[in-house]
């Protein structure tokens, strides 16, 4: 089948599930949360924010004419300690989404064994897209678990609720991707 778009597409809603739920832990937060840091060592929402969004915008900006480690990016920098306000993070984080899905949007199931590279190293399409979701969805979770740690029992959970699976079992509509996951 020509053009078709099935493995992108279920790719693209599970990047989109993590965005949202990064998005409703920033949304929990007040700005002081988002910059606090649980040690010398941590990494605080802000900085993982500034990181995740730099990688994304790195590896999906020309996705595939370029090397996924552009020469504009200073990794380094990205982990250093942040203090942003509010509108400044999101529109860090928005950008770096917005590289990851508009060079999806170009792309097609035909193109997952392609060639690209990051790094001056060879990957397919394919094995870059799951790549990049596993960094992204790791670094959403250490943003839930630092915002579920912050906010304690005024957490709002972002998928099933501990003690919530009997009634999401009798519609378990996330499993598809709907839904808002509270």
């Amino acid at each position: 089948m020509s053009g078709a778009r099935h493995v992108i597409d279920s790719i693209g809603l599970e990047f989109q599930r993590y965005k949202s739920m990064g998005e409703k832990t920033i949304d929990q937060l007040s700005h002081e949360e988002l910059v606090v840091r649980g040690s010398p060592e941590s990494l605080s929402i802000a900085t993982i924010v500034w990181h995740v969004a730099g990688n994304l915008e790195s590896r999906f900006t020309d996705f595939l004419t370029s090397d996924g480690e552009k020469p504009w990016r200073h990794r380094e920098t990205e982990f250093e300690d942040r203090r942003v306000g509010r509108e400044e993070l999101v529109e860090k984080w928005d950008a770096g989404w917005h590289a990851l899905f508009s060079a999806l949007e170009s792309l097609t199931d035909e193109d997952l064994p392609r060639s690209i590279t990051i790094r001056g190293v060879a990957l397919t399409v394919c094995d870059a897209l799951h790549r990049s979701l596993a960094h992204a969805s790791y670094h959403v979770g250490q943003m839930t678990y630092i915002g579920k740690m912050l906010k304690g029992e005024e957490w709002m959970y972002l998928t099933i609720p501990p003690g919530g699976s009997v009634d999401y079992n009798q519609s378990p509509v996330l499993e598809k991707g709907f839904g808002d996951g509270r």
